[in-house]
């Protein structure tokens, strides 16, 4: 833990600029304002039904506060290199778009029809589409990586950590605020994301709520890997530890449709992901702390649920 502390100290002393995150702040202020009180999100990407609109809409969702982020270290920060980089412009505006694709990825789906119907498709359908999703992400990742890294890392995130205790007892300390998070109105209408369930006409239900939960899980890894190991990784050696912030920005951003609390906290979440994984070049810790936290919001929200 004492290790875990110095990175957050390192990064406080030598790479925070509070004339810079004051504005950022403002920034995903206003972003958030928008999107919880005049509904953003949907008056961008619309309802679904026009593919090219949601995809679109969902990218410049993403692209604006990662891009603001960025410009904003002109003005207060100095000896700013990384727009000398075209692999910092290609990545500035690929990364949005890998990640509205994933979104927007629903071409398995008629496929799945020819093996189940009815209510069971209905669960096959939600719980495949968390695995693909996770493909249909890391692969063009990993022809980023083939690219331009392959040389000089290991895939992005994917160097082993030398003890898991800090990250199991970041874990434990996040627990009462789990808890507390399970007893708001907001948080229950959207967790256990695994509910549905309950509607569905299943035999062994405990069966199928085990294999969603694990798909469920499946589904952080793709996210570790992107942020904290693709965008972060792959950024270091182009703008140093002032990637973080704007990448944590992006991260923000894809919880706009989780409760406002969740969406708030994923910002401070993901600068101390972001620290870690720049030092570490690991995601696994992130990964063990990300995936703990969805686990006990779902038991947590399940148990709140009961009384």
């Amino acid at each position: 833990m004492g290790t875990i502390l110095q990175y957050l100290r390192q990064f406080y002393i030598k790479d925070f600029r509070i004339f810079y995150f004051i504005p950022v702040i403002a920034l995903m202020g206003i972003i958030i304002y928008f999107n919880y009180w005049h509904h953003l999100q949907s008056n961008i990407v619309g309802d679904g039904s026009n593919l090219w609109r949601s995809f679109a809409g969902y990218w410049l969702l993403y692209f604006v506060p990662f891009a603001a982020a960025f410009l904003l270290q002109f003005f207060f920060i100095k000896n700013i290199t990384w727009h000398k980089s075209y692999w910092f412009w290609i990545i500035l505006f690929l990364a949005p778009a890998f990640f509205s694709f994933r979104v927007n990825f629903y071409f398995h789906q008629p496929l799945l029809k020819h093996f189940w119907s009815g209510d069971e498709l209905v669960f096959w359908n939600s719980s495949i589409n968390r695995i693909v999703k996770v493909f249909i992400l890391l692969i063009p990742v990993f022809i980023v990586w083939y690219i331009k890294d392959k040389g000089n890392q290991l895939f992005y995130g994917t160097t082993a950590i030398k003890d898991i205790k800090p990250y199991l007892l970041m874990l434990l300390m996040m627990a009462p605020f789990v808890a507390l998070a399970c007893t708001r109105s907001d948080f229950l209408q959207t967790y256990p994301d695994s509910k549905f369930i309950q509607q569905l006409s299943l035999s062994s239900k405990k069966i199928y709520y085990f294999i969603y939960e694990l798909c469920y899980g499946f589904d952080f890894v793709s996210i570790e890997f992107f942020f904290r190991g693709f965008l972060i990784l792959s950024l270091y050696k182009i703008c140093g530890p002032q990637c973080i912030i704007p990448v944590t920005c992006f991260y923000c951003a894809i919880h706009f449709g989780k409760p406002l609390g969740e969406a708030i906290s994923s910002f401070w979440g993901g600068i101390f992901l972001g620290i870690i994984s720049y030092h570490t070049k690991s995601i696994w810790g992130g990964l063990i702390v990300h995936l703990g936290i969805a686990w006990m919001m779902e038991a947590g929200s399940w148990i709140s649920n009961m009384f």
